[in-house]
């Protein structure tokens, strides 16, 4: 397991929520506010462990809904569905063509939301929801389909800056003998 991949997940969560609500720019012009973590979710879990999915998904959940209008751990059970399914399915993703980041990006932000509504609306909870909210979902889906391939690239070049490479072992050994012809 990769610690330090870990580590800068959670710290990219942790940056992730922070600058969602420091930010309030795209908030005041578009009357929506561009959500990050559905993204680093989905590279956590094409990228990441079981362990480093579940810490990523369970703090940034935490963090941001400890920041937001949302009951605590109301946005966990979108984040977790995202991930898992993301982790199920990774290996038949192409992780490098950025068309496919674009539409991981933008369908995770899109769902990620329906998802929270679903589940608050279960749990009895009554959100605002109206004609807006398709603007604001559409909005956080074209923001997640930009913002995917920035995230993959700079989560990418952190983990190749702060870590050795790996090396393959091969079965050719240089110090062998070869012997050729008859024995």
């Amino acid at each position: 397991m990769n610690w330090l991949n870990t580590v800068l997940l959670i710290l990219g969560a942790f940056l992730a929520v922070f600058v969602e609500c420091a930010w309030e720019t795209p908030r005041q012009w578009l009357g929506v506010q561009v959500d990050l973590l559905p993204c680093l979710v989905v590279y956590a879990g094409l990228t990441g462990e079981t362990v480093t999915l579940a810490l990523v998904t369970a703090l940034g959940a935490l963090w941001f809904d400890s920041l937001s209008a949302n009951p605590l751990g109301g946005s966990l059970p979108a984040l977790i569905l995202l991930g898992g399914v993301v982790r199920r399915y990774r290996d038949l993703i192409v992780q490098d063509d950025l068309r496919v980041q674009m539409m991981l990006g933008g369908a995770a932000s899109a769902s990620a939301p329906g998802i929270t509504l679903l589940f608050l609306l279960s749990l009895g909870y009554e959100p605002l929801v109206g004609w807006f909210t398709l603007w604001q979902v559409g909005v956080m889906a074209l923001s997640g389909a930009l913002a995917a391939p920035a995230v993959f690239w700079t989560c990418r070049f952190l983990s190749r800056t702060f870590s050795y490479p790996q090396i393959r072992e091969s079965s050719f050994r240089p110090d062998r003998e070869l012997k050729r012809g008859r024995h």
